[in-house]
């Protein structure tokens, strides 16, 4: 499928992009041949291939949260902020005044 620069154009506007005349001419044949790729693929006979989801073969990746002391001291690290701080924050100026 070969695109226009009138294509490229108008998918440019669409996504807010100003494109200058050399860029059009750039993504009309760079797109285009990505198109062309895709149509290729379309050749392929894919009727005996299974769908795939994922291919790891991994069933359950999460793992539960366990909570750790961490290795930093909070007085020591709260020391080196020159703000103030009170309860274990560190006191700053407003953002909205």
């Amino acid at each position: 499928m070969a695109l226009t620069p009138a294509d490229i154009r108008h998918i440019a506007k669409l996504s807010r992009i100003n494109l200058s005349e050399k860029e059009v001419a750039k993504f009309t044949k760079e797109l285009s041949s990505i198109l062309e790729c895709v149509d290729k693929l379309k050749e392929v006979d894919t009727r005996k291939c299974k769908p795939t989801k994922q291919i790891t073969g991994l069933k359950q990746i999460f793992r539960k949260d366990e909570v750790k002391r961490g290795l930093a001291d909070v007085e020591k690290l709260l020391e080196t902020s020159p703000l103030k701080f009170t309860e274990n924050q560190i006191e700053t100026q407003a953002a909205h005044g």
